[in-house]
């Protein structure tokens, strides 16, 4: 009898611990997802993904969203690139702190574009695109947290090569890019890549240097949609917040 009960509380001892971490991977990777703590509330952060429907977005230039397009254990993903296309918030934003997470395929190559409107024949004929894409497989030699053609990140002292926080596909990223008339910075999983000033006379003379500088609209727009690119490849997103940024008139 005793040593039957002696068993027990043994196994249950040994059981508990993996009891215990299962349920907190399984807290924190989807009961947290996709929602917003009372501080983030406080300042202001707005979810733009809710976890659960594809509310808030619509195709570029359309005004639903194409199947390519799906909702996935609490995940934003673009799962058939071939029949999803750019996917668009439904509200315009000038000034903002955006926050998201990223999981992308290998090969995988995806972007964030902002400030994007109706009037170009694509979403990046108007708005300036934050690169996604693995590092490592990727055809496309602009990298994962480049302002694509425009702004590299430096190179790095200890390795010799340019910066590169990106983790490798398949794993989560979190990436927080800041738009505001002052400076815009583009950070991967804490690190500052770099900062540009939209309209100055640096960011100009990029514009003209590249293929951008053929697209009469491109980066003339200080407010439009946030856009996740769709046409690329296979990518999950969560976790996506905005925070809009109030900028004093002169």
């Amino acid at each position: 009898m005793k040593t039957n009960i002696l068993r027990a509380v043994i196994i249950t001892s040994l059981l508990l611990p993996v009891s215990i971490i299962n349920a907190q991977t399984d807290s924190n990777d989807i009961a947290i997802s996709n929602t917003l703590t009372g501080k983030e509330k406080d300042a202001g952060w707005k979810l733009l993904f809710n976890g659960n429907d594809l509310s808030g977005w619509h195709t570029f230039k359309r005004q639903d969203v194409r199947p390519g397009w799906q909702v996935k254990d609490g995940m934003l993903v673009c799962a058939n690139p071939r029949n999803a296309g750019d996917l668009c918030t439904n509200d315009k934003y000038d000034w903002f702190e955006l926050k998201l997470e990223y999981n992308i395929t290998e090969a995988g190559n995806s972007g964030i574009i902002y400030h994007v409107t109706d009037e170009g024949s694509s979403t990046w004929a108007t708005g300036p695109e934050f690169q996604l894409e693995d590092n490592k497989d990727a055809a496309d030699p602009i990298r994962c947290g480049w302002l694509y053609e425009l702004y590299q990140p430096p190179v790095d002292p200890n390795t010799g090569k340019i910066l590169d926080a990106a983790k490798p596909a398949g794993q989560w990223n979190h990436i927080t890019l800041l738009i505001t008339p002052e400076k815009c910075e583009h950070i991967i999983n804490g690190v500052k890549y770099f900062e540009y000033v939209l309209g100055s006379e640096d960011f100009k003379a990029r514009v003209a240097g590249s293929k951008f500088g053929k697209m009469p609209l491109f980066a003339k727009s200080d407010s439009g949609y946030i856009v996740l690119q769709g046409d690329h490849g296979q990518i999950s997103f969560r976790n996506i917040k905005v925070r809009a940024i109030q900028v004093k008139k002169q």
